[in-house]
């Protein structure tokens, strides 16, 4: 609790301290001065908040497509495949996480390539590089982190409950959406947290598969080094702090922090 006060909460404290300091017109320097006029340009400028609305549908996509493929990945997995094949899948599923970020951001920015595989096998039909790139990337490089816990959700429903929904008459679809998904629900909302937040922050995949498309983290990552205006970095920091803040708290009302 004291490496996590002091290590994380007290980073937060400084960026939220930065935000309100100034740089030095000439030198470039931070300057601990209090003023408003970082949040006030935050706020009022158009362009960030159409980046922020951007940034947030495209995490939002990603957490859709990571659930939509994870929900009958992770069911498979936890009630059709022999206990081996079971270990098999999730050492599968978790392999990823084991390879460089960067091996596979590039590894789809060469999938996505005009002159790319896909681009062969679809006979030139290919998204390029743009938002749907980024999209696919991101959801990729993430579904590992829906499929594990949506796992254990399905993993921790008794077999019981099956049975009795058959001897009752339900068919495999009705058990499915009346009795299974209700329970499975709070774990498909953790790993929702971890697609969104990851999503939400992330600006090397769409630097390397995005084309001209800016997220809010290349914002935020362009203001920091290329600009070296921290004190404006900082308070566009807050815009996807406040946004994980806001979605812990809807998350928090499904029970999904107990199974994070």
């Amino acid at each position: 609790m004291a490496w996590l006060v002091i290590a994380y909460l007290g980073s937060m404290a400084v960026l939220l301290l930065s935000a309100f300091w100034s740089t030095n017109t000439f030198t470039g320097a931070v300057v601990p001065v209090y003023t408003s006029g970082n949040l006030l340009e935050v706020v009022g400028s158009g362009l960030y908040w159409q980046v922020t609305l951007r940034t947030v549908l495209v995490a939002l996509g990603v957490t859709l497509i990571d659930a939509v493929v994870a929900v009958p990945m992770a069911l498979f997995m936890a009630k059709v495949a022999r206990p081996a094949a079971r270990l098999a899948l999730v050492v599968a599923v978790t392999t990823p996480l084991w390879a460089s970020y960067l091996v596979k951001a590039y590894a789809w920015r060469v999938l996505l390539s005009p002159s790319g595989p896909l681009s062969f096998v679809l006979g030139g039909a290919t998204p390029g590089y743009g938002i749907t790139a980024t999209v696919l990337t991101l959801a990729y490089l993430w579904l590992p982190y829906m499929v594990i816990p949506v796992f254990a959700g399905f993993d921790r429903v008794s077999d019981s409950l099956f049975e009795a929904s058959a001897d009752l008459g339900a068919s495999g679809f009705t058990t499915l959406r009346r009795v299974v998904l209700p329970l499975v629900f709070p774990a498909v909302a953790a790993g929702s947290i971890f697609t969104f937040s990851l999503s939400l922050g992330d600006y090397i995949a769409v630097t390397i598969v995005g084309g001209k498309t800016q997220m809010l983290g290349n914002i935020i990552y362009g203001e920091l080094v290329t600009a070296n205006d921290q004190p404006l970095a900082a308070a566009l920091s807050l815009i996807p702090l406040v946004a994980i803040v806001l979605y812990l708290v809807a998350m928090r009302r499904t029970g999904a922090l107990e199974n994070v």
